[in-house]
């Protein structure tokens, strides 16, 4: 896989990805939290799928 994400991107999508996963454990406590893993794992690993489908790069790199 190739990396189609820049780092701002990454970011954004970890702080989103944690904040949907503290929904499971804390807050309302509701199963749809569970989606937090979805944006949190395309951050870690640094490539999108939809990115990949429509052509989409934002990060620096060549």
């Amino acid at each position: 896989m190739t990396v189609n994400m820049g780092s701002a991107d990454r970011a954004i999508r970890a702080v989103v990805g944690v904040i949907l996963l503290a929904l499971v454990f804390i807050g309302p406590q509701t199963p749809w939290g569970w989606i937090g893993i979805i944006p949190l794992a395309t951050a870690l690993v640094g490539n999108c799928p939809a990115y990949s489908v429509f052509g989409i790069k934002t990060c620096k790199k060549k």
